[in-house]
């Protein structure tokens, strides 16, 4: 039997509006222990999705490395917008699928346009291979 992404997602994803600054998302990803943040149009937790950042984002690729000031710089600015995704009862092989197409390392999933979840390969990791070394450290307690 094939399970459906909403068995493995972890349920309510941290959000934040497209205003808020890359500061204050790297402080909710540090207060929640997560490496992504969704972005949405609307406050905290409502909205649709309209993009995704990043641990790597904020540090390597858009906003330190680049020069740009995390008190001034918006998330909105800076997110991957229109981010793949994939729905709560799509199989779990669609989002090994997508990953793989599209070299990725997390999916929002998306209902009706609003985030109810994010999957990531460490959640497949934990489905398809438990044994595997990946598995084991995403299963691990978060860093604080």
């Amino acid at each position: 039997m094939t399970r459906k992404i909403k068995e493995i997602m972890t349920a309510a994803p941290v959000t934040v509006p497209r205003l808020a600054s890359v500061r204050d998302a790297a402080r909710w990803m540090r207060d929640s222990a997560i490496g992504d943040v969704l972005v949405s149009d609307g406050a905290p937790g409502d909205g649709r999705l309209c993009g995704l950042v990043t641990d790597r984002d904020l540090v390597v690729v858009r906003v330190l490395a680049a020069g740009r000031d995390p008190d001034s710089t918006n998330v909105g600015d800076i997110c991957s917008a229109e981010p793949v995704s994939v729905a709560p009862d799509d199989d779990v092989g669609r989002a090994v699928d997508l990953m793989r197409r599209h070299s990725l390392r997390r999916l929002p999933v998306l209902d009706d346009g609003r985030a109810v979840g994010v999957v990531s390969i460490g959640d497949l990791a934990i489905e398809r291979d438990p044994d595997s070394g990946l598995a084991d450290i995403s299963a691990a307690a978060p860093n604080r």
